[in-house]
């Protein structure tokens, strides 16, 4: 699977359910071997299984919206560990799984996979953002 929008993202920038600079909206660290994702089926964090999450960042730090573009500070999970991963998501954190939607993965990039070791993991997004719509 390429790097993309999940299709509730999408959705949610559409009907303004999601409003990125504003809400919180965090990363998280993929294990694609417990969970193989669907852009139109899984909608939500409780759509993804919980094993396949192996971090878990804070909020996304000085997030920026101009000419379609989404961008956001870099983000270092600390002391990372746990399985191998494959994958990087972002979503908006409502504080509830199951409306939790889902926003953009990215499977293909720099570092990609990573072994977590307990040191620091560091994801330095594009210099041209994290997406455009």
């Amino acid at each position: 699977m390429a790097n993309a929008l999940f299709d509730a993202g999408k959705e949610g920038f559409l009907s303004g359910t999601i409003d990125f600079d504003a809400d919180n909206i965090k990363a998280t660290l993929i294990d694609q071997t417990d969970h193989t994702f669907n852009l139109s089926t899984d909608r939500d964090l409780a759509d993804v299984a919980g094993a396949a999450i192996e971090e878990t960042s804070g909020n996304l730090a000085s997030k920026t919206v101009a000419d379609g573009v989404a961008d956001a500070a870099d983000v270092t999970f600390s002391s990372a560990s746990g399985d191998a991963c494959d994958e990087v998501m972002i979503y908006q954190d409502t504080g509830v799984a199951g409306t939790s939607l889902l926003i953009a993965r990215w499977d293909t990039g720099s570092g990609l996979p990573v072994t977590l070791n307990g040191g620091d993991v560091t994801v330095q997004w594009n210099a041209s953002g994290l997406f455009a719509l």
